[in-house]
């Protein structure tokens, strides 16, 4: 099979063009070639018609036709002409009349006629040539009986046959020639028509040598959705990449504490089995809290749609016991039908964060919302607290920014909140909530 979008879709229009053409000539040349005979034998029977009134029949039913100079049709008296008649019955097989143009030529095989009967055939004479008889039974009604004649009328069909072929040669030139200026319309149009996706091939091929970050080109709105799904992949896997260099960069910082602590602890070996327990465990919290952040929404694009109200439920459940003290009323009002398209531990971490500095900062009531409008999805978590002052958001979302040191807590929530949010291409508001305190929205493409 031919390995290519282009050429697949002109042979199909090759294809195409190739059986409508030649099943629009065979049509028009069938019709044609039936309208000629049809014209034909109109013709001829209006020939015979004026024979027939030429024709006297005496008393004694003695067939009488007029001199050659009389006849209805010139080429009647002219030898050789190419149209020919002669009268018989259905008695005899040899003529009563033959017009002067059958000269010494043989006639026909006749028909046997009724009255009124017309009868049209194609015969081949033995001079090489085929004609076209027609046959017409007629009969006369005299005083002394009723007489019965067959008039035959044969007219040579080169003339016709000469006729078609210049109409088929014109149909099948002109049918060719609309063909060839079809396919270059077509090729061209095709061609055209994939240079979009020819420059993203360039344009992809830019990336792959580094020359360009992502695809930039004003496309065509089938294309534009391809285009932005590639930069999406794109910037999913530099964000994943980048994650990946600042999780091994935040592990190997995090990781010379517990190793100095080890160092130390060889010096003391009463408590060196303790240190190394300890340490130990602490080191696989650390590598195990880094490695789900290096790899959080590295699968965003191919991920299942997550059930949000499902997963805020949950959230609000346990939350509700763990500040239980507190009597908050924490209300989900996520629309049921919203799903979002991202890891489940990703939302988890990002909802989870969230709800616990509200459940943390407010007085009685959390209210977390979610709904769709158009291709936005929004997730906003609100509460009854003191708020946030503006010049401090920007201070709290770096990492180990806290509103309030006085507050247990380490200043990381809403930074790792923060930097998923980025990878997925959202975005992160901080303002004013209408239940008095503190509303933290995040905003999905979809």
């Amino acid at each position: 099979m031919v390995n290519s979008l282009y050429v697949r879709l002109n042979l199909t229009a090759i294809l195409v063009l190739v059986i409508f053409l030649t099943a629009t000539g065979a049509v028009l040349d069938t019709a044609f070639v039936e309208t000629a005979r049809a014209s034909l034998r109109e013709r001829m029977m209006g020939q015979l018609y004026q024979l027939l009134s030429a024709a006297e029949v005496e008393e004694t039913g003695e067939l009488v036709m007029p001199l050659p100079t009389h006849l209805p049709y010139p080429q009647l008296a002219l030898p050789d002409s190419g149209l020919y008649a002669f009268i018989g019955n259905n008695q005899s097989d040899n003529p009563l009349w033959r017009s002067p143009s059958l000269q010494d030529r043989p006639t026909p095989a006749p028909f046997v006629l009724q009255v009124g009967e017309k009868h049209w055939a194609d015969v081949h004479m033995p001079d090489g040539k085929d004609y076209c008889l027609l046959g017409f039974g007629f009969q006369r009604t005299l005083k002394n009986g009723i007489y019965a004649f067959n008039f035959y009328l044969m007219d040579e069909l080169q003339p016709l046959h000469q006729q078609i072929t210049l109409y088929r040669q014109r149909l099948w030139g002109g049918l060719a020639s609309a063909a060839i200026l079809l396919l270059a319309s077509q090729i061209w149009l095709l061609h055209w028509g994939l240079n979009p996706l020819r420059k993203v091939r360039r344009e992809l091929n830019a990336i792959e040598i580094g020359e360009r970050n992502q695809i930039n080109g004003d496309y065509p709105r089938e294309i534009k959705q391809l285009t932005d799904h590639i930069n999406s992949l794109l910037s999913q896997e530099r964000a994943r990449q980048t994650r990946y260099r600042n999780a091994l960069a935040d592990l190997a910082h995090s990781l010379k504490t517990p190793l100095a602590v080890l160092i130390g602890a060889v010096d003391q070996p009463e408590t060196l089995p303790e240190s190394v327990t300890e340490q130990s465990a602490r080191m696989m919290r650390i590598v195990e809290r880094q490695l789900q952040r290096a790899g959080a929404a590295s699968h965003a694009a191919t991920a299942p749609a997550i059930a949000v109200h499902g997963v805020a439920d949950r959230l609000t459940a346990s939350l509700g016991k763990v500040y239980r003290n507190k009597n908050l009323q924490i209300s989900n009002r996520v629309d049921p039908h919203l799903r979002l398209r991202c890891d489940e531990a990703d939302l988890i971490e990002i909802l989870g964060n969230l709800l616990d500095n509200a459940c943390k900062w407010g007085d009685r009531r959390v209210e977390i919302q979610g709904h769709k409008e158009n291709q936005r999805l929004t997730l906003s978590i609100h509460d009854d607290g003191p708020g946030i002052n503006t010049e401090q958001i920007s201070h709290i979302l770096k990492r180990g920014g806290r509103a309030d040191e006085s507050t247990p807590g380490h200043g990381l929530g809403l930074s790792v909140v923060a930097e998923i949010i980025e990878v997925y291409q959202g975005t992160l508001r901080i303002e004013a909530s209408f239940l008095g305190g503190a509303a933290v929205s995040v905003e999905f493409l979809l």
